[in-house]
């Protein structure tokens, strides 16, 4: 499989945040009084969006804009790391010149503060609150490919979870299971099963090449 450029899922594929992320969320409920949840509660909704739509089923109820704060208030602190390998990709990407494309369904803002607690810089950001649908959907990842200017079908997507892969299938793009991820699932199809993040560049092709 060769393809022109890839896009990254954010957490559990660039980001450790099995820890950080789900106890951000259990505290901001537990300040806008909202019953008791868990790690796992969290890890379930995350199919539902944005944390803002998350955090309102989570609740249990409509929150207003100043009470979504409550979970970028408990996100503010958090400490994540890349995977090992992430920052290499990146280093090495970069040094081909290719612009780094990241689309997760947590919402630009959230994902810039994590990019950042982590210290990886994406050129090309998309949360899920810039499409109209969630994945499994694969309005992000077209829109990363328009960003890229590349043809979906030129895009791998590199993501741990089923509906990284789904989303990616949606698309006509290329899904590439990242392996090292928490929700990777063997059983789900992928045109490729990367072990690690630095064989995503053995995706690409050179360039200059003919396709």
């Amino acid at each position: 499989m060769t393809v022109e450029e890839p896009a990254w899922d954010m957490d559990g594929t660039l980001l450790d945040t099995t820890a950080a992320v789900p106890a951000a969320f259990v505290r901001a409920v537990r300040v806008l009084g909202g019953p008791d949840v868990g790690a796992d509660d969290v890890v379930g909704a995350y199919w539902r969006g944005t944390p803002e739509v998350i955090l309102e089923h989570l609740v249990g109820r409509r929150l207003a804009p100043p009470e979504t704060e409550a979970y970028y208030r408990e996100l503010a602190d958090v400490d994540v790391a890349p995977y090992p390998g992430v920052a290499d990709a990146f280093a090495a990407l970069r040094a081909q010149g290719r612009a780094l494309a990241v689309f997760t369904g947590a919402s630009t803002r959230a994902a810039d503060m994590l990019l950042r607690s982590a210290g990886l810089r994406a050129d090309v950001l998309i949360g899920g609150d810039q499409v109209a649908h969630p994945k499994p959907a694969p309005d992000g990842i077209l829109l990363a490919a328009r960003k890229l200017g590349v043809r979906p079908a030129g895009l791998a997507y590199v993501g741990d979870s089923p509906l990284d892969l789904r989303a990616a299938a949606a698309a006509g793009s290329r899904g590439a299971a990242a392996a090292w991820g928490h929700m990777y699932d063997r059983a789900e199809r992928a045109d490729v099963v990367l072990p690690g993040p630095l064989q995503a560049l053995d995706l690409l092709a050179v360039r200059g090449a003919a396709m």
